[in-house]
């Protein structure tokens, strides 16, 4: 599969107790409760030592294959699935964030879905399947609009799964080279933004 066709895809508080009385101490009715206190930032940690893992070993599989197929190896940078993406994601849907949390059953279901629908079709499992077959599921569920009614869910797990693999991607050293990100960089001297730009934002 080249990037091409895998750019497709791309493209496709809590509320304080109330008052007792009137002109009452406000009084908590049960200990507050917080995700703990935050990573030492100068610490390099092992994968599930902050918080517990999600996947087990067969849905580690399948997201390994389904972030190889989203992102493949080009003569640029590895695959998504060789930079580890997967285990990013299985970070990501196990940490005790509210944001990331309701990522969890979306994930989880939707690589069931993936490995259930392969078995169906081609009996074997999706990390077992050749590419071509994976892409034969995949295209089914990679573009919303398009889905069968009975796919809605498989597809919005897709899309999730597709930003959380470049968002993963991209930010790892390999990925960041990828797009030509060179970073903070000096400038001997600084003319003005592009006459093209202050066209576009109307104050050439």
């Amino acid at each position: 599969m080249d990037r091409r066709h895998s750019l497709q895809w791309m493209l496709a508080a809590t509320a304080l107790p109330g008052l007792a009385s009137a002109g009452a101490t406000p009084a908590l009715k049960k200990p507050a409760r917080g995700y703990g206190t935050d990573p030492k930032l100068v610490k390099a940690y092992r994968s599930g030592e902050l918080w517990p893992l999600s996947f087990n070993a067969a849905q580690r599989r399948c997201a390994a294959a389904l972030c190889g197929l989203i992102i493949p190896a080009d003569e640029r940078s590895p695959s998504a699935a060789e930079l580890e993406v997967h285990l990013f994601i299985d970070e990501w849907i196990s940490a005790p964030y509210p944001d990331q949390a309701k990522d969890k059953p979306l994930i989880l279901q939707g690589l069931a879905w993936l490995d259930a629908e392969c078995l169906h079709r081609f009996g074997r499992r999706f990390d077992q399947a050749s590419e071509a077959e994976q892409r034969t599921i995949c295209d089914t569920i990679c573009w919303a609009e398009q889905a069968a009614p009975e796919r809605a869910e498989a597809a919005k797990f897709f899309a999730r799964f597709r930003d959380l693999t470049a968002g993963g991607f991209y930010t790892t050293p390999a990925g960041s080279k990828d797009l030509g990100f060179a970073g903070n960089t000096p400038s001997a001297e600084f003319a003005g933004p592009p006459a093209t730009v202050l066209k576009i934002v109307g104050v050439s």
